[in-house]
């Protein structure tokens, strides 16, 4: 679903959901001006559709005890589609992008060690399309 798409009021409810993904429908439903029953339709509809694709829970810097990096990946494959349903089985791995440039996949990976991310990483590296790796750990995260 493209952001086009989306009226005025799927914009709002994103907006609403942006700012607290657990606030009471009923909330939503005053900062949108819609009935409670109108919103719950609407974000089922935007579930469905993937425009809402999922909610995550994010820690304060101090709570948090793993390791973040992002992966450029380089390959040689026609299509990055093959080489993304391989890196979908990978449970660390938060993001995918496929961006312009030299690089043709920039990877998420949070990882509760650097032992584990050092591991996943190989494990991308030695997947037959992968030419090359960059890896940038994360030393801050401010938001």
């Amino acid at each position: 679903m493209s952001e086009q798409e989306l009226d005025k009021f799927d914009q709002a409810i994103l907006v609403a959901l942006r700012e607290d993904a657990r606030q009471p429908i009923a909330a939503i439903a005053r900062q949108v001006n819609l009935s409670r029953s109108s919103v719950s339709e609407r974000i089922k509809r935007l579930e469905n559709n993937g425009a809402i694709r999922g909610y995550r829970v994010l820690l304060r810097p101090s709570a948090r005890t793993d390791v973040s990096a992002y992966f450029e990946i380089r390959h040689n494959d026609k299509q990055c589609k093959a080489l993304v349903e391989k890196l979908k089985q990978i449970p660390e791995l938060q993001s995918c992008h496929g961006i312009t440039g030299e690089i043709d996949l920039l990877v998420l990976v949070r990882a509760d060690s650097m032992q584990r991310l050092h591991r996943i990483r190989d494990s991308i590296e030695a997947l037959p399309a992968v030419t090359k790796i960059v890896t940038h750990v994360v030393m801050s995260e401010w938001f």
